[in-house]
């Protein structure tokens, strides 16, 4: 049985979380760019492993379109990284991590802006709530 797309998210949301706190054990005492290097290299390993051995389409096949904006993901995705980890080294995980969230509303916008998905009350008052509470946690 193929699990949902809320299960995934769930598992997501999970995975990032503890994410936080082994990167606030793990960067405690290197510099934050050299941290997140070191888990760069295992996340390359990592999924690398995981697409050769799920693979259901040739390499060569990919359009140049798609090249592109995945490679713009992956300059987007590194910068989040170096800046997340920064903080992290600065600040406190139960602090960061929430203000990081704030990229569930920067996405809500974005899809709304480039790619036209319509935005319901539901989008606008949980976004409003995932701000307010980034906020607030920010500033406790």
């Amino acid at each position: 049985m193929t699990m949902n797309w809320f299960i995934w998210a769930l598992l997501s949301a999970f995975f990032a979380g503890v994410t936080a706190i082994l990167a606030k054990i793990g960067v405690k005492d290197i510099s934050s760019n050299l941290a997140t290097a070191i888990r760069t290299v295992v996340i390359l390993i990592f999924a690398w492993t995981a697409a050769l051995l799920t693979r259901h389409e040739s390499i060569s096949s990919i359009a140049t379109r798609t090249w592109v904006f995945l490679i713009l993901s992956g300059i987007a995705t590194g910068l989040s990284w170096l800046c997340y980890f920064r903080a992290l080294q600065l600040g406190e995980a139960s602090r960061v991590a929430p203000v990081d969230k704030l990229s569930v509303v920067i996405a809500i916008a974005l899809a709304a802006i480039f790619l036209h998905e319509h935005l319901t009350w539901h989008h606008w008052l949980g976004g409003s709530l995932i701000f307010t509470g980034a906020v607030v946690i920010a500033y406790a």
